[in-house]
């Protein structure tokens, strides 16, 4: 007989306790579920306190009953931490079980009970009672790792964390241990492992140094029963004020952007040479030696959009802005107007402090809150000796690329190429592939001058012309020739020495 089909139900998320970290919701689609015990793991310094600080807050300015329980730290030290970062502990009820609080009492009553036995009965004892008379809709303990000086052995260690597990479930508490050890090493060498069973979440912190400038800091969540959750590693930094945790992008699930808008530089025969524009939601990559002109014509872009009342932004890694509007000012694009107008923004990235996933957060708040349709990244090289692991950095970069086109942003990076200027070699990342048009741009010599040129080398999206055009400034103003260079050869490609006679008759 043919077995009955299981019946099928709507899909259902559990009721859930914001975090209190808007990034870390995002993550775990909404918050911890309610009611369970949940596990932050991590070692000294990777931010459990914060977390801890910033759920037990959250709960208060719900008008939750919160209750923070510390076995590894004074209370006086919590709230220090809390006024660090501007924060009132208003709201949070703070209870103090350290071992030798315990001891106190013990030493101070007659009992032939081994010590183990009555230190743990002694803390249990209180924990019920605060438990009943509070009625804590949120708790912290601070750290379950310290029960383990009590405990004596492993199977008495994980039979009063169930314990404790139990006191606070059925009392409709949501509970958040922290442990000292990370959630994932050698099998069996860490013992808070063997709660991941009993936790409806487990977050793992981490630190990763790097070799100069700011530590790394990394959020993964373990386990996240029935919730979903966005995996895997995301970055976070803690700042006065607080955690900012920055969820990855999950570019892939967004709809395409079709409509592919053209957008102009306001140099038309610029224009031309790429078929009447660049469009939103494709990336271009301008790729030549220092100083021949990539920044220009990425920023003509980033100021026309804004010009015809659109917004851009400009990252900067290799150059300070004062420098760059100084310059763009020297080629004729006012940019200096738009920015005070605020419809470009200008920002100079430290290399030392930026994380790849604040990175990212920064270019999507300005997607999403300020509608900005050209971003510019200058440089490509810069981005990734700022980042660190080049391996994963490619993948972060594609996600990136992916989300800005399919927002139907142009993104514009500038990529410098050994050659002419070049001091030695430098290490090089190929994006090409990642890129939908790649314009080259190049020096030339004409007895004795220096000259520069520019040629689209790849085009997706539409017609583009193959020549190659000198590239100049004008009375003030970033030209680029209406005629195609000719009597040349090997002008851009490398490694061969540029032949021909002069070019000037060739070029308006």
């Amino acid at each position: 007989m043919a077995s009955r089909p299981a019946t099928t139900v709507k899909p259902e998320s559990p009721p859930v306790a914001s975090t209190g970290i808007p990034g870390l919701d995002v993550i775990l689609h909404g918050g911890l579920p309610r009611d369970e015990m949940h596990l932050v793991q991590g070692t000294a310094g990777t931010g459990k306190t914060t977390i801890a600080l910033h759920f037990l807050r959250a709960g208060a300015l719900a008008g939750e009953a919160c209750l923070y329980l510390t076995l590894s730290q004074s209370k006086p030290h919590l709230e220090r931490i809390a006024r660090s970062h501007g924060w009132s502990m208003d709201g949070i009820t703070v209870h103090e079980l350290s071992p030798g609080t315990v001891m106190d009492r013990i030493a101070a009553r007659q009992t032939v009970l081994p010590t183990v036995e009555v230190e743990l009965d002694e803390l249990f004892h209180d924990l019920r009672e605060l438990v009943v008379k509070l009625k804590p809709r949120r708790a912290v303990i601070d750290s379950i790792t310290a029960l383990q000086l009590l405990a004596g052995s492993i199977a008495r260690y994980h039979r009063e964390v169930v314990t404790l597990r139990q006191l606070f479930v059925e009392h409709g508490c949501t509970l958040v241990a922290m442990a000292n050890h990370p959630a994932e090493l050698e099998k069996g060498s860490m013992p808070e492992v063997i709660f991941h069973p009993l936790s409806g979440c487990v977050i793992q912190l981490g630190q990763d140094p790097r070799p100069y400038g700011d530590v790394r800091r990394l959020l993964r969540v373990v386990k996240a029963r029935g919730l979903p959750n966005n995996g895997g590693y995301h970055d976070l930094k803690i700042r006065t004020g607080g955690m900012e945790v920055y969820p990855r992008l999950g570019a892939y699930a967004m709809p395409e952007d079709k409509a592919y808008r053209r957008m102009a530089s306001g140099v038309e025969s610029l224009d031309r040479i790429v078929g009447g524009g660049l469009e939103g939601g494709t990336s271009c990559l301008l790729v030549g030696p220092s100083g021949a002109g990539k920044s220009s014509v990425a920023t003509a872009y980033a100021e026309a959009a804004a010009r015809a009342g659109g917004h851009a932004a400009l990252f900067l890694f290799d150059e300070r802005p004062e420098t760059y509007i100084a310059r763009s000012e020297g080629v004729g694009i006012p940019l200096r107007k738009q920015i005070d107008a605020g419809r470009v923004m200008i920002r100079q990235i430290d290399p030392g402090e930026i994380a790849p996933g604040e990175f990212a957060h920064q270019v999507h708040e300005l997607v999403e809150q300020k509608g900005t349709k050209v971003v510019v990244i200058d440089s490509v090289i810069g981005y990734f000796a700022a980042m660190g692991t080049v391996d994963v950095l490619v993948t972060q970069l594609h996600e990136l690329l992916t989300y800005l086109t399919r927002r139907g942003v142009l993104l514009l990076m500038c990529g410098a190429q050994e050659g002419f200027m070049s001091m030695g070699t430098q290490d090089s990342v190929d994006v090409s592939y990642l890129s939908d048009t790649i314009l080259v741009l190049g020096f030339y010599e004409v007895d004795a001058n220096i000259h520069r040129c520019i040629a689209a080398v790849k085009k997706k999206h539409g017609q583009h012309d193959t020549g190659i055009f000198e590239l100049s400034v004008i009375d003030g103003r970033l030209a680029v020739g209406t005629q195609r260079l000719t009597g040349f050869h090997h002008l851009l490609l490398p490694d061969t020495k540029a032949v021909g006679g002069r070019a000037g008759e060739e070029n308006g």
